[in-house]
């Protein structure tokens, strides 16, 4: 629960400017999540969310200006929480993760600018990974699966 609900959070303050928990708590429970002002602080801090200085809405520690190892260590956390399977085929990787989260990795994934990864796509539980070929695709499961340890 607490990883779909973390999972809502981030899905939230990215496509919306959030500027106080009483708005996000709002928003959460216009999804089916009902937290706690509390439960909502530990969130928002487990996440990294600060306030953006421009506009005062929420947004993940460092934005679109995250460090090559800021963004590594961040794709290994989201990694070690959600991550289910990884599955290389041919010139894809396939990963699985629970219900809700798989858009939370694909992020973190696409933020940190791994070599051989073309591109991805995420549904709700599957993420595809496209490599630059199918050594690239092996490379990628295997960082992927380094990281997620």
């Amino acid at each position: 629960m607490k990883s779909r609900r973390q999972s809502a959070i981030l899905d939230v303050v990215e496509r919306e400017a959030v500027r106080s928990q009483e708005q996000l708590r709002k928003l959460l429970a216009s999804k089916g999540f009902d937290v706690t002002q509390a439960t909502l602080s530990r969130d928002i801090k487990e996440l990294g969310l600060l306030k953006r200085s421009s506009d005062g809405s929420y947004q993940p520690a460092g934005g679109d200006a995250t460090s090559a190892a800021g963004a590594l260590e961040t794709l290994g956390r989201a990694l070690s929480a959600y991550l289910l399977n990884i599955e290389p085929v041919q010139q894809l990787v396939v990963l699985k993760t629970g219900a809700g989260q798989a858009q939370h990795v694909a992020i973190a994934i696409d933020k940190s600018r791994l070599a051989d990864v073309a591109g991805t796509l995420a549904g709700d539980d599957t993420i595809l990974i496209v490599a630059r070929d199918a050594k690239g695709a092996q490379a990628v499961a295997k960082q992927l699966k380094e990281l997620a340890h």
